[in-house]
């Protein structure tokens, strides 16, 4: 084991960590919004079925709250025992940035929560709503604190190195880097593209299970019309996201198109497999110009290919062929999104239809994480850009300490991943099963 690099086996362990937790505030983000909407629809209309829906998804929200922290508090330790370094050097920058987090947003959350899970009958509606509104409010905060900082990371400004050691010149620089308004933007969208799916997916199911009730019906159209007013939007923002990497992070959007050599008129690789060690794509399948002309909104625009990079690029396959995902996961989300809205005006829900949307439930991870990596290692090598090497950062354990934890790791994400997914869909079986011995008494 000590033969593994420690480093590899480090950036191994926190990709894991990061992967999983990111999950769950990703389901928050997005929920938080959706819960708000059902409340203000009760309050509005009177209608029990919004308020049915509601309580029935402040219960997924919990859970998926509950699974956040947890699994944040562990990715927070490995600053300390993995990547020292990353503190060492830019501690001035991202300590004060997660502790506005912490302060503004999580504390803000935890103490609304309360109110929001128990607080109906023993408040008032208004304070009822308020303590909804504000959890919503807490989980989007601290996505911006989050994002803040690792925006930073990828674009990083409003700072001097001094001894080895970044200090803030400007708060308003870092915060608003250059990337940071096209990743807040796109994670925002991406959260209520997550939620959209898992709402009409859970609600489908229930659907399947016999339960056909407005409660049902009301998820369903919520789910379904978000993802579909979202995704368009969500598309729009990627190309500008996009054009931004290019400006910024040449490298990682060279990788992302797997364009070896510097070229006017670059193609748009449609498949290919790239192969690091002759620096070109086999079998590869291209559209040719178009690259340019949706990059540089030039025919003939010049695309910096990896090779003008040297060594300090990151590895194309992996950046490659998680972009391709996530687009294609994207592409199919429009497509069923789209379909499901005219389907279910034109001729109600289809089991057909059900079927599929319950199949898309956790697209929205899919896509998250795939676009994920695309961001994370498309900075390699850096950890911070320009600015910190990853390899800089790592401490001195041993690899076989890193890969004893890590093996626990992995086998507790995974328990824990199948136990959300169990109950989620445990709570869709036994909600169904009441709302239909309900109606049949």
């Amino acid at each position: 084991m000590d033969s593994l690099d420690p480093v590899v086996l480090a950036r191994i362990q926190f990709a894991a960590n990061i992967s999983f937790h990111i999950l769950f505030p990703t389901i928050s983000i997005g929920m938080g919004w959706v819960l708000l909407f059902f409340k203000l629809r009760f309050n509005a209309t009177g209608q029990a079925h919004w308020m049915d829906a509601y309580q029935f998804w402040v219960k997924v929200f919990a859970l998926t709250f509950a699974l956040g922290v947890v699994s944040g508090i562990t990715m927070s330790f490995q600053f300390g025992t993995n990547w020292p370094g990353f503190m060492n050097t830019v501690g001035n920058v991202a300590g004060p940035l997660l502790a506005y987090e912490v302060l503004t947003a999580f504390f803000l959350e935890a103490t609304m929560l309360g109110i929001m899970l128990f607080g109906r009958g023993r408040v008032s509606e208004r304070v009822h709503t308020l303590a909804t509104f504000l959890v919503a409010a807490g989980t989007t905060a601290s996505a911006f604190w989050i994002l803040a900082l690792n925006s930073w990371m990828h674009t990083p400004a409003g700072f001097e190195m001094i001894d080895g050691k970044a200090h803030v010149t400007s708060w308003m620089e870092v915060i608003f880097n250059p990337s940071f308004p096209y990743r807040m933007t796109h994670m925002l969208i991406a959260s209520g593209l997550t939620v959209a799916f898992l709402l009409a997916g859970l609600s489908a199911y229930r659907w399947l299970k016999g339960d056909k009730g407005a409660t049902v019906q009301a998820s369903l159209r919520t789910g379904l019309y978000v993802a579909a007013l979202l995704i368009p939007i969500q598309i729009w923002v990627g190309d500008l996201h996009g054009l931004n990497t290019l400006k910024h992070q040449p490298a990682k959007l060279a990788a992302m198109e797997g364009i070896w050599e510097t070229q006017r008129g670059a193609p748009a690789v449609l498949f290919a497999l790239p192969d690091q060690a002759t620096q070109s794509n086999k079998y590869e399948l291209a559209i040719p110009k178009l690259a340019s002309l949706y990059l540089t909104h030039d025919w003939d625009g010049e695309v910096q290919g990896i090779k003008d990079f040297g060594a300090d690029h990151p590895p194309v396959a992996p950046v490659f062929w998680a972009f391709r995902t996530m687009v294609g996961v994207g592409l199919l989300m429009l497509v069923v999104s789209w379909l499901g809205v005219w389907q279910v005006r034109k001729r109600g829900l289809q089991p057909w239809l059900a079927r599929v949307l319950v199949g898309m439930t956790f697209s929205g991870w899919v896509a998250l994480l795939a676009g994920w990596y695309v961001t994370e290692i498309g900075r390699q090598p850096w950890l911070v850009q320009g600015v910190l090497k990853t390899a800089q950062a790592a401490s001195q354990v041993p690899a076989h300490n890193i890969a004893f934890t890590l093996a626990l790791y992995l086998v507790l994400y995974v328990a824990l991943l199948l136990a959300y997914v169990s109950v989620v869909f445990y709570l869709a079986r036994k909600a169904a099963k009441t709302e239909m011995e309900v109606s049949h008494a």
